[in-house]
């Protein structure tokens, strides 16, 4: 059985084998704590056994939501869990009045690249512009 739920701070060491075993970065606890102050409720897990099995990350600005660090660890896949946890994550943005979400998929990434066409999202012609923040030194 799938249960999606919240994520809470214990089950951070499972979410980071989830992200481990995905091939994906760690998010470091005090990135994820920062996030989580605006909008906890739209971390996610899917637990299937009682075992964390996938994860996905959302945000909402106020104005778009954003589906991030989405992974399912590969002993889980072909279950539904990714479905499971984009329409519970979508549900949750359609409460917040959300008319859109967003998500970056690497271009040579065809099966993400598939997988997100078959929910409906469509690749748009922008080109991504990213620039690193340093944090502010004090002289």
């Amino acid at each position: 059985m799938i249960h999606i739920r919240q994520f809470a701070w214990p089950d951070y060491a499972d979410v980071t084998k989830v992200w481990k075993s995905a091939g994906r970065d760690v998010l470091p606890r005090a990135e994820l704590a920062a996030k989580l102050v605006r909008d906890p409720h739209l971390f996610l897990l899917a637990e299937h056994d009682d075992i964390v099995a996938g994860v996905v990350l959302g945000t909402f600005d106020g104005r778009r939501g954003w589906i991030l660090r989405l992974a399912v660890d590969p002993a889980h896949r072909r279950r539904g869990i990714a479905r499971r946890l984009i329409g519970e994550l979508e549900n949750r943005f359609a409460a917040l009045g959300c008319p859109r979400a967003n998500l970056l998929v690497m271009p040579d990434n065809v099966d993400a690249l598939q997988f997100w066409q078959t929910l409906g999202y469509l690749p748009l012609p922008d080109v991504l512009c990213s620039k690193p923040i340093s944090t502010p030194t004090t002289p």
